[in-house]
């Protein structure tokens, strides 16, 4: 198998991860309705009382979730409004869809965060509430508190961004200055039952970080918040109102987010519907029919990204080199998220970036491609899910003109990739569990 054929099984194998976290199929497995019943993971939710069914959402997975909702409710649905990223609406019949801004919050997020705060608010005991929660959903609804603008938080996004801070991280912050995040959906919706189903994008599927918990207690503190600000010296450079927000929070003067002992979540249940795992066994499994022996190493992966580009390089050398961890033909298999540290004025994202650094360590060698893509299809600002890179990528790049290593220190993989031809674009994919990360290595001719 010669190094057309080994891209072109890595591009399959991605697609089948990305199918296999289909939101809509998630919601079918995981709610189901017998008659006057409703099946919501392991729990059963008596629909026979009369009480309303209030659906909303946030996350880039939300439209097909609440499409999936409305097959399996139909008019039981009382009202809904989903918030989900630009360009991946749907068309629904009850619960009205609303297109926000990701990552840099805009006014429009505004708009569909006090949506979703006023369908919940004036619930009784015997409504019930479904969240539908997916990757994304934190920056799509922005609630800033008193006293904190829409752009001193995008202001706050950016330099969070630009600092390498992780998603924990970011949420963190996020959830000390916002009204829904941190369990404050569900305070808002209180008394009603509420019902979140999950679709994760957050590395060991923490229930508090994913869309930043809006309905799940919250362990973090605005100690903590100001802890992140100073790990990468931003404390006195980001707006002031945030600082002295977070500063009043961790003195006590303003109230904490929902902590664990709130009884207000004896009412609130969350089920996990979709995760990155599930997506690396529907690759391994779609390898394997390819051909390929293939390893999951694990869905935990993060750190800074072209480092983890560099550890994948050697593995693809190690198995060349040595047979190790098995022989070629081999399909390595990794997920999760990593981060990048901003050094340049370049187009590109996370896995563009992985690719590129990768490139540059497998260059010259046979029978060897590398893909790092986005499940949700957008890498970055950037309409491309990621990339592919072989051994021959550096050298193409070289006869075209291109300078690989200035690209990578410039994070401007996006062009780079362009010129060649080795972008991954799948168009928006309405589902987001992290990354996939493929290394293929074939049977030296």
């Amino acid at each position: 198998m010669g190094v057309t054929e080994l891209r072109s099984a890595a591009r399959r194998i991605f697609d089948a991860a990305v199918k296999a976290v289909d939101p809509a199929e998630a919601i079918r497995r995981h709610l189901v309705r017998h008659g006057g019943r409703l099946a919501i993971g392991r729990e059963v939710v008596e629909l026979s009382g009369g009480g309303r069914i209030v659906v909303v959402g946030l996350g880039k997975a939300g439209a097909p979730m609440a499409v999936a909702v409305e097959e399996i409710l139909g008019d039981r649905i009382t009202r809904g409004v989903v918030v989900t990223k630009y360009g991946h609406a749907q068309a629904t019949r009850t619960i009205r869809i609303h297109e926000a801004a990701h990552p840099v919050p805009d006014d429009a997020g505004v708009a569909g965060a006090e949506a979703v705060l006023d369908h919940v608010r004036g619930l009784e005991g015997n409504d019930l509430v479904l969240v539908l929660i997916s990757g994304g959903g934190s920056a799509l609804t922005p609630a800033p508190v008193d006293g904190i603008t829409l752009t001193e938080k995008q202001a706050l996004t950016k330099a969070l961004l630009a600092c390498g801070a992780d998603i924990r991280e970011m949420n963190t912050l996020r959830k000390h200055i916002s009204r829904i995040k941190g369990g404050q959906l569900a305070r808002a919706a209180a008394p009603a039952r509420v019902f979140t189903l999950i679709l994760s994008d957050i590395v060991g599927d923490p229930l508090d970080a994913i869309a930043s918990g809006p309905t799940v207690p919250d362990p973090t503190t605005y100690a903590d918040a100001l802890g992140i600000l100073d790990k990468y010296h931003i404390r006195e450079t980001i707006p002031t109102s945030i600082r002295r927000h977070l500063e009043a929070g961790a003195s006590g003067r303003i109230p904490e987010t929902p902590k664990p002992d709130d009884p207000l979540f004896e009412r609130v249940k969350s089920v996990m519907v979709a995760s990155n795992i599930q997506a690396l066994e529907a690759s391994k499994i779609e390898a394997q029919r390819l051909g390929f022996p293939a390893v999951i190493l694990s869905s935990f992966i993060e750190g800074e990204t072209r480092e983890i580009a560099r550890m994948h390089a050697a593995l693809a050398l190690e198995v060349r080199a040595s047979g190790n961890p098995a022989p070629p033909p081999l399909c390595l298999i990794t997920g999760g998220e990593t981060t990048v540290t901003l050094k340049g004025a370049g187009k590109g994202g996370r896995n563009q970036e992985f690719a590129l650094a990768a490139a540059l360590d497998i260059a010259g060698v046979p029978e060897v491609v590398i893909l790092s893509a986005g499940t949700d299809g957008t890498d970055g600002p950037t309409d491309a899910a990621g990339a592919l890179v072989d051994g021959a990528t550096v050298t193409r790049a070289l006869g075209l003109g291109l300078t690989p290593r200035a690209a990578l220190d410039g994070n401007d993989a996006y062009p780079f990739f362009e010129r060649l031809g080795d972008l991954l674009i799948t168009g928006p994919t309405r589902t987001n569990v992290m990354d996939v990360r493929l290394v293929l290595v074939g049977v030296p001719r």
